[in-house]
């Protein structure tokens, strides 16, 4: 996980935390957070690299909709990133 740029790593938590994790309700959801447009150009390739890294499976809903899973792998990354930040922000928050 260390080698994923953060919006890589929103992706991760996006396609955990979405239903019906395709393409556009990817870009939606990452428009709404990041408050600005995503480009097809920036989505699709940073998918790719999720998937060509193991950490998501793509699978086809139709002919022209990808669905994105994370893999067991991915799963495991992400809890590990989890467990990672929620040590800084317990000591931040027992430190107040």
């Amino acid at each position: 996980m260390y080698d994923l740029t953060s919006f890589q790593r929103d992706l991760l938590y996006v396609i955990e935390g979405l239903e019906d994790p395709h393409g556009l309700a990817l870009k939606d959801e990452l428009e709404g957070y990041y408050e600005t447009e995503i480009h097809h150009g920036r989505l699709y390739p940073n998918l790719d690299t999720l998937v060509n890294k193991g950490l998501v499976e793509k699978s086809q809903m139709d002919r022209r909709t990808n669905l994105y899973k994370l893999t067991a792998r991915g799963q495991r990354e992400l809890e590990a990133r989890q467990e990672w930040e929620q040590q800084y922000l317990r000591d931040t928050l027992s430190a107040a």
